[in-house]
């Protein structure tokens, strides 16, 4: 695990300007969008206080109809987390990584991969892509995020996307991040307990 402390992480969210926040707003949109499009489940995996899924739910007009889990593994979080999030959603303290985090949570409609890839090796970072249709309902919508530092690992990341079933519906790049949106278009594969899909470096 990494040292990074990850509720001051937040702060950066909290500052005009920051690429954190500008990425934030750019979340915040598509998930905004999928709410829009129907989606009623969702899991969040290293939803840290749930910065980018709860305001959205909070004002969004179909908020009585969403189920949510999300999963973070700092304690701090979670308690601000749970603090902010109305009747239907669920904010577990356990490791994003297991699979067994979503069982009862998934297939999702919405699944948040936020603030992720740019922690892991390569090799974790594909790994979760091929896990991801395990928490996939049909149709289910995929937001995901990266840095774009050389060498840039995203043409690699739509690659194992549309490997996995998925289909490529929007890349947004700014000030040292990227935002991509992928739609599930693969057959439905069960959850397999017991599984790990990244450790973070």
């Amino acid at each position: 695990m990494t040292d990074r402390d990850w509720l001051d992480w937040h702060d950066d969210y909290d500052r005009p300007g920051s690429p954190l926040r500008e990425r934030l707003l750019v979340v915040r949109r598509w998930i905004r969008q999928a709410l829009d499009e129907g989606a009623e489940s969702v899991v969040s995996l290293c939803a840290g206080q749930g910065r980018d899924l709860l305001p959205v739910l909070a004002e969004h007009p179909g908020r009585g109809r969403v189920r949510a889990r999300l999963v973070e593994l700092d304690e701090r979080n979670v308690r601000l987390a749970r603090a902010n999030a109305p009747e239907g959603v669920e904010v577990v303290c356990v490791d994003a990584a297991l699979t067994s985090a979503y069982l009862g949570a998934v297939p999702a409609d919405l699944v948040i991969a936020c603030g992720i890839f740019g922690n892991l090796g390569d090799d974790d970072v594909e790994r979760t892509v091929t896990v991801l249709p395990q928490l996939c309902a049909p149709g289910a919508t995929v937001i995901w995020t990266r840095h774009r530092r050389e060498p840039d690992l995203v043409p690699s990341i739509r690659a194992w996307f549309e490997r996995e079933g998925f289909e490529h519906v929007h890349l947004e790049s700014g000030d040292g991040f990227c935002v991509g949106v992928h739609r599930y278009t693969g057959p439905p594969r069960g959850l397999e307990p017991g599984g790990r899909m990244f450790t973070f470096l």
